[in-house]
């Protein structure tokens, strides 16, 4: 039996169709009381469902298969197009509802979703489905998600829809998918988004391309945010690129929970042009602008290189902390590499500012880092500015007023001008470090942490070092670094050099040494005089 068209039915249920099998039909303007307007428990092939109205859940059909089918400009409440139904190579475009645009409760596999509109609650596409292999483009959402809310996406692309809070999509989980082009804006009626906002998602028109969703091996570029997060909001990305997104307010690739083994580039924001108030662990951030923060604002970045970010303040990054990262080639008026924060086991270089700080300004604590190379005409390496920081056991020049353990010697890199900034066997560097300062387990390249006993200056630990003792250290009295003088008394005080290191005498000078030089007993007790370096704890 073929089915040409059902003009202008209505029912309860099924307007158009009830528990059939239709090809090449047309069903338009069925209009049901409850569920849908054009189809109900039917199997459709080559199909269009066009004007169809189900006043409670959907507009076009309800539980059933659709293949090669288009489906347009149908109204539902909680779907437009479809609820609950399977979809192969359809298209659904023009679909409007409640939330769900186009879909909800539904599979959809090759299937492209155009301008479909959730006028009041998420999702201007899909809602609760999962899509695969999908295009979702200038969908529009009064409140979350313009694309996809609470959905699985695999292998889609998302472009160019717009929501008050995730552009591309909300609350969804992504794999080996494309969102461009969306915008997270505020140009909605505050009462638009009421079923969406709330302490948990204070932030206005956040996440461009998505919020609080999950990311795996996607690309994220040019979206945009009125509020935070241009690239996303609140979510999790592993392995992902984001480029060329931008926030108004902060992040302009994430502001989010955490970004595992991502590349952020050329993306822009006040605070943050990079990442703000993100866990970055393994990531590359190169080309970012901000304000404050080029690369990153507030966040805890993990073996990251973060190179060529400007900013006003803080080139490479304005506060967080760094652990085991290289800042190179940024720039900034004040703190072209580093402003404020704490930064371990960091090497800074090459970077530049036109004011104050070209390495470092104000950083709170420099523990373990190489700050050498950089420029600028007040404090070309750091400049302590307002905070007195505090450098320990860092490789620099001059020798920092606050502080243990820093050494002024050129780090000995292998090729800084070309980029390459591991150590050369001879660096001072090696064995340098404070092993209290490590709070990562591998150097930069994932290399382990510590070879020779003490850790290494910089973000880089040599892998072959030929002495367990600190390089500077035996450099200071011209000793053997490959291992030679390491148990040698040199200057026959009874204490190796080893021993000298350790207790902070003089390995060349037989008075320096540590020993027990007076007994004294007397009615209460005994003490014992030792001859000692200041400033050092014995035990």
């Amino acid at each position: 039996v073929l089915f040409r068209s059902f003009p202008g039915n209505a029912a309860m249920d099924g307007a158009g169709a009830y528990s059939g099998s239709l090809s090449h039909c047309t069903l338009v303007s069925g209009v049901a009381n409850d569920v849908a307007g054009g189809a109900i428990y039917c199997t459709l092939n080559d199909s269009v469902l066009t004007g169809n109205t189900g006043l409670n859940y959907c507009g076009a059909a309800y539980g059933s298969t659709l293949t090669r089918c288009t489906v347009s400009n149908n109204y539902g409440y909680l779907a437009g197009g479809v609820y609950e139904c399977t979809l192969s190579d359809c298209t659904l475009s023009g679909n409007q509802a409640a939330e769900g645009g186009a879909a909800d409760n539904s599979a959809l596999t090759n299937c492209v979703l155009f301008a479909n509109t959730a006028t009041f609650g998420s999702a201007g596409g899909a809602i609760n489905s999962t899509l695969v292999n999908c295009k979702l483009i200038g969908n529009v959402s009064a409140s979350s998600g313009g694309g996809a809310c609470q959905s699985i996406l695999n292998n889609c692309t998302l472009s160019a829809n717009t929501a008050y809070y995730g552009g591309g999509a909300d609350d969804s989980a992504f794999n080996d998918c494309v969102l461009s082009n969306n915008t997270a804006t505020a140009g909605f009626p505050s009462a638009a988004v009421s079923s969406r906002a709330s302490p948990q998602r204070p932030a206005p028109a956040s996440g461009g391309g998505a919020s609080w969703s999950t990311l795996t091996h996607c690309t994220l570029a040019v979206n945009q945010a009125d509020g935070e997060g241009g690239g996303a909001y609140a979510s999790t990305l592993d392995q992902c690129t984001l480029t060329g997104n931008s926030a108004y307010e902060g992040g302009g690739a994430a502001y989010c929970e955490s970004l595992v083994n991502c590349t952020l580039t050329n993306n822009t924001a006040a605070y943050g042009g990079g990442a703000i108030y993100c866990t970055v662990n393994n990531c590359t951030l190169t080309g970012n602008q901000g304000y404050y923060g080029g690369g990153s604002c507030d966040g805890i970045l993990n073996n990251c290189t973060l190179t060529g970010n400007s900013a006003r303040y803080g080139g490479g990054i304005e506060g967080g902390t760094l652990n085991v990262c290289l800042l190179t080639d940024n720039s900034a008026v004040d703190g072209g590499g580093a402003l404020y924060g704490m930064l371990n086991n960091c090497t800074l270089t090459g970077n530049s500012a036109t004011s104050y700080g070209g390495g470092a300004h104000s950083v709170n604590n420099l523990n373990n880092c190489i700050i050498y190379y950089n420029t600028a005409p007040e404090g070309p390496n750091y400049y302590q500015g307002e905070i007195s920081g505090v450098l320990n056991y860092c490789c620099t020049t001059p020798l920092p007023d606050n502080g243990v353990g820093n050494i002024d010697n050129d780090p000995s890199l292998m090729d800084p001008k070309g980029g390459d900034f591991h150590l050369l066997k001879n660096s001072p560097c090696i064995n340098s470090g404070n092993n209290a300062y490590i709070t990562n387990l591998t150097d930069l390249d994932g290399n382990p942490r510590i070879r020779g006993g003490t850790v290494d200056i910089g973000a880089y630990e040599f892998p072959w070092p030929t002495s367990v003792i600190s390089y500077a250290w035996l450099q200071q009295y011209d000793l053997s670094t490959g291992g030679s003088d390491d148990y040698a008394d040199t200057d026959g005080d009874g204490m190796d050099n080893w021993k000298e290191w350790r207790t902070g005498t003089i390995p060349t000078d037989a008075s320096s040494v540590l020993k027990m030089t007076a007994v004294a007993t007397d009615v209460s007790g005994i003490t014992i005089t030792w001859q000692s370096v200041s400033g050092i704890t014995y035990f």
